[in-house]
């Protein structure tokens, strides 16, 4: 009965088109409604702080390298994925990601909560060869970001390409942005006071990858892995709810 009134409709064009407009404006509805309820449903993170110009870099290598093909960044409300990696991500977590990252293939473990959680000197053996640190694992290495001087000229340009899709730079950041790049990497640095005063006092200023003779991609790799789950503490404000307990 069912394939013979879809036999019917597929010999019938006119109908046919009505049809799949009918069955697209359905599903479109569906997945346009909540959009409209946006602003009550997703978090408010009073404490979110952007990207500094350093891991920003670090993200645009992660982005680069491949990273995201095997790594998510979007730990689930499953029990198992909250025992293993912590509080499950929150949509205000990300508000800044343009591309988000959240992604669902795990060859490698989740990283959505990896800042902090390993030192400098872990990420810079893992990344430089996985095995010295992780015996059995299959990633490969990549021993080039120690060897490659970072890029600084165009930080300043990407700063202000976010700002126009709402990421809160202001015009001092954009102008600053090659200078506290190198200041982050570099404690010593006549820069580190202007880094702080714009991006906060709790923002990391260490040489991330040991080495203070140039800022490399290392440093910019770990110092974005290193702020992983650390932009906000929205996710463990509420750890009762964000672990389901």
């Amino acid at each position: 009965m069912i394939f013979g009134s879809h036999y019917k409709l597929e010999k019938n064009s006119i109908a046919l088109v009505l049809a799949i407009v009918v069955v697209s404006g359905i599903g479109g509805f569906v997945e346009i409604a909540p959009l409209f309820t946006i602003d009550d449903t997703v978090e408010v993170a009073p404490d979110m702080r952007v990207y500094t110009p350093l891991e920003l870099a670090g993200r645009n290598l992660y982005i680069r390298e491949g990273c995201y093909a095997c790594h998510s960044q979007m730990i689930r409300t499953l029990r198992d994925d909250v025992d293993r990696y912590g509080p499950y991500s929150l949509a205000a977590e990300s508000k800044y990601d343009h591309p988000m990252l959240w992604g669902s293939k795990r060859t490698g473990p989740d990283l959505a909560r990896i800042g902090q959680k390993y030192s400098d000197l872990w990420h810079q053996r893992h990344l430089t060869n996985p095995r010295d640190v992780v015996p059995a694992s299959i990633m490969p290495a990549y021993r080039w970001l120690n060897r490659n001087p970072l890029d600084v000229n165009n930080i300043g340009a990407h700063l202000q390409a976010l700002r126009k899709v709402g990421v809160p730079y202001t015009d001092e950041m954009i102008a600053n942005a090659a200078a506290d790049m190198v200041a982050q990497g570099n404690p010593g640095s006549v820069g580190v006071q202007g880094l702080m005063s714009r991006y906060g006092d709790a923002t990391t200023v260490r040489m991330f990858d040991g080495n203070n003779d140039e800022l490399t991609e290392m440093d910019a790799m770990i110092s974005y892995l290193q702020i992983l789950g650390r932009l906000t503490d929205i996710a463990y404000s509420d750890s009762s709810d964000a672990t389901g307990d």
